[in-house]
């Protein structure tokens, strides 16, 4: 299994092309589809790196992947501008996950 890169930029797709990662820079809704397709398409991607920017701008096309595909397993990075995440993300998820207040 080999792991692909889906980016909205060309910083964070230079740098994973150099750990020897492949992937395609996109930018519009309709390219992160036609992009998902192909990668779902192609069996021996294991594991999905996707910019936290997708997550944010289309969650309904990135929650449908990870709902309905047990491969390839979604991460999604930060780009070169860090994450977009609360830096209480972890408290907060296992917070909401448990019921409890931490």
């Amino acid at each position: 299994m080999k792991m692909f890169l889906i980016s909205d930029n060309i910083d964070t797709y230079t740098g994973m092309r150099l750990a020897g990662v492949e992937g395609v820079v996109v930018h519009e809704r309709e390219e992160l589809l036609e992009a998902l397709k192909k990668t779902l398409s192609d069996k021996t991607i294991g594991i999905l790196l996707l910019t936290e920017k997708f997550g944010r701008e289309f969650p309904e096309l990135v929650d449908e992947v990870k709902l309905h595909h047990k491969t390839p397993l979604i991460i999604e990075i930060p780009d070169r501008h860090g994450t977009g995440r609360r830096p209480d993300f972890i408290t907060a998820y296992v917070n909401e996950a448990i019921g409890l207040k931490l």
